[in-house]
């Protein structure tokens, strides 16, 4: 009876400071979607098992249920997204979720089924950019990088194609699920298509005419509710992705097409 009064106690403490209590014994419960971002977070699930830390990593086929059950509390963390994105999921659905930190740069390209150089696109190309608002800013930005549109502010995460200030050579942007961009290449001059859909549709990124870099402000981050970005789990399992074994991994598994950012 003594002891489960102390306990009691305890975590009425721990309530009444505004903290939370961890499930340390649990598994750690980690969201992605499918594809590379799964094969990181699986491999370094191998190994945090291997080292007593119990993790269970979900894909998620549809990125917005990912975020929900984040905030729902049925994951405890997720790798899949970056800030821009996310920003863009607190403010429409009301969540309260963080970055914690970068993991990687899974950089977007601009391809072609017609074209092999950026010179090529003629007047008038059809050029197919994601139609969600924080992948589509970061497709103009690769745009406006490759000289060919011109943004009020080049630097924003922000930007829609209302922003474009310049377009010389008159490209028709064509706003089109992020899904379905690589799959209408032979229907389009050129598109832009993000790392995890393009591998998933057969794309070889040494193929784009144009990647993004390691400066990428659009790098995958960590994300957890905000009341679960100190949990110890959360910490640890980090620490174990940022090992040098899951670093190579990452390195030869993606040819160096996969940026880590730490």
């Amino acid at each position: 009876m003594k002891i489960r009064l102390v306990q009691g106690v305890a975590t009425a403490f721990l309530i009444a400071l505004g903290g939370a209590s961890y499930a340390a014994d649990g598994a750690l419960r980690v969201g992605a979607s499918p594809g590379p971002y799964a094969d990181f977070l699986k491999e370094a699930a191998k190994k945090a098992n291997a080292e007593g830390l119990k993790v269970e990593v979900t894909e998620f086929t549809e990125p917005t249920q990912i975020n929900e059950a984040t905030q729902a509390g049925d994951i405890d963390v997720n790798n899949f997204q970056h800030v821009p994105y996310m920003q863009k999921q607190n403010e429409s659905r009301g969540y309260k979720i963080v970055a914690i930190k970068p993991a990687f740069v899974a950089p977007g390209g601009i391809y072609s089924a017609q074209y092999k150089s950026l010179a090529e696109i003629p007047n008038g190309a059809k050029i197919g950019i994601p139609n969600d608002p924080a992948n589509e800013s970061r497709a103009l930005a690769l745009l406006h990088k490759a000289g060919l549109i011109k943004l009020k502010d080049g630097s924003s995460i922000n930007a829609s194609v209302r922003d474009i200030a310049e377009n010389p050579k008159k490209f028709d942007i064509i706003l089109l699920d992020e899904i379905m961009l690589p799959r209408s290449l032979s229907d389009l001059g050129a598109a832009f298509v993000t790392l995890n859909k393009g591998v998933l549709a057969g794309l070889d990124p040494k193929t784009a005419i144009m990647l993004e870099d390691k400066t990428s402000p659009w790098a995958i981050v960590w994300a957890a509710r905000n009341d679960k970005v100190e949990d110890p789990r959360v910490k640890r399992f980090i620490a174990v992705f940022e090992s040098e074994p899951i670093k190579s991994y990452i390195i030869q598994r993606f040819n160096g097409t996969v940026i880590p950012a730490w």
